[in-house]
């Protein structure tokens, strides 16, 4: 379900800060395991790291690059593949960056648990 996105409600900080813990584990002990069990420097951009950001009611989910060519080597960037959206007490949309840099909304109303979960079984929304 691709769609405008709506502003997200933002949490007290308590809350803000047990959403951050929640990602910042899922990216320690699922993404990384799972797609960066190594870094494997190459002649083109090759990824370092997974990490995330929190902005504005938003949890960014972001792979960071290096270059390995020789124009602009060691030169590094980040990435976002995909994003949950906090729109409401433990209610969150979840989006996706398509290659065109475009977010697309593709689940609606989950629960964090239920937001992380997608996150690690829907494949659109895994780091490539």
């Amino acid at each position: 379900m691709a769609g405008r996105a709506t502003r997200p409600a933002l949490p007290d900080e308590v809350e803000k800060r047990a959403i951050i813990g929640a990602c910042e584990a899922f990216i320690r002990d699922v993404l990384k395991p799972r797609f960066l069990p190594d870094i494997r420097p190459t002649e083109w951009n090759y990824v370092i790291d997974i990490r995330g950001a929190w902005l504005a009611g938003r949890y960014r989910f972001m792979q960071r690059y290096r270059s390995g060519m020789e124009h602009n080597r060691g030169e590094e960037f980040d990435a976002a593949f995909a994003r949950i959206d906090r729109m409401g007490p433990d209610r969150f949309d979840i989006y996706w960056m398509r290659h065109t840099g475009t977010w697309w909304r593709l689940h609606t109303g989950k629960t964090l648990v239920e937001a992380l979960r997608t996150l690690e079984t829907d494949g659109f929304l895994q780091p490539v």
